[in-house]
């Protein structure tokens, strides 16, 4: 089990999750209800096992480039420590699981779920015809706030989707961060990405315009939210300037000439980040 939460990146579910549980009680403080904690674990189970089945696809698929690639050769498959039958046969499972556990949610989950799959799954594919895939990533973690609301209402909100549009750019970013380290690998593999079209500086430069409209949809979204639940205030928005801010310092620790701070960029900044702005809004919203 331990090797395939290492292939699977596990912790890396504190991205999205935050979002995800916010826009679940922000659905249920707008129909002043209280908490069906059943759905809620739901919810927390369809994040997992998409998240599960997508990432395991992704490294499946990537077994070749990662095997090639020095930086990722000791991943679980191409080390040998997972085999690619089992790790498809691991998103095989977590892809009925997830599908399975939609079907005790609600009806119109029940049925997007394919496309949900479609979008995390067919992820995998893009780096290798378009630069723009660090977009199809984000869209793949923006359903989880937008999936969330789905489960509690049947319906969709600009909230969520206001929250789930700042998330596909907050993502995209950091993900064009992360992918600095691999310019040189991808322009010798004839892969796409940002840093190997535009270069290490221009894709710094797109990132911190993604984030720069990350920054104006969570302002929007707070300033909705705040309107249409009373009682909402001072640690949701103390929580988007946290929020916002560790974005702003992700950008100032990594520059074109030093990758050196990368990981905590990547890691450590958006996963705290994304913790404090969902504990802080969660707090707000059921006091």
């Amino acid at each position: 089990m331990t090797n395939y939460l290492s292939l699977i990146k596990f912790a890396h579910t504190i991205f999205a999750m935050p979002f995800a549980l916010t826009a679940f009680f922000i659905a249920h403080a707008q129909q002043n209800e209280g908490v069906d904690w059943l759905k809620l674990a739901f919810v927390v189970l369809c994040m997992v096992f998409a998240r599960s089945a997508a990432m395991a696809f992704n490294r499946y698929l990537d077994r070749d480039i990662d095997a090639a690639n020095p930086r990722t050769k000791v991943r679980e498959i191409p080390a040998g420590v997972i085999s690619p039958r089992a790790a498809l046969g691991f998103v095989a499972a977590n892809c009925l699981l997830f599908i399975a556990t939609t079907w005790f949610i609600n009806p119109l989950c029940f049925f997007l779920s394919p496309v949900a799959l479609a979008v995390v799954l067919g992820y995998s594919y893009t780096k290798r015809f378009t630069w723009l895939c660090h977009l199809v990533l984000g869209l793949g973690l923006s359903l989880a706030p937008v999936g969330a609301y789905l489960a509690v209402t049947g319906r969709f909100d600009w909230i969520p989707v206001l929250y789930g549009l700042a998330v596909l750019l907050w993502v995209a970013g950091f993900d064009v961060i992360y992918a600095l380290q691999d310019e040189e690998f991808d322009q010798s593999q004839q892969l796409y990405s940002m840093p190997s079209f535009f270069g290490k500086k221009r894709a710094l430069r797109i990132s911190e315009w993604m984030h720069l409209g990350t920054a104006a949809l969570m302002v929007y979204a707070g300033n909705r939210l705040h309107s249409e639940v009373p009682g909402t205030g001072w640690l949701l928005w103390a929580g988007t300037v946290i929020f916002l801010g560790l974005l702003l310092y992700q950008h100032l620790i990594v520059k074109p000439n030093d990758l050196s701070r990368v990981n905590m960029a990547f890691f450590t900044t958006n996963g705290v980040a994304s913790l404090i702005f969902g504990a802080l809004t969660i707090l707000d919203l059921v006091n």
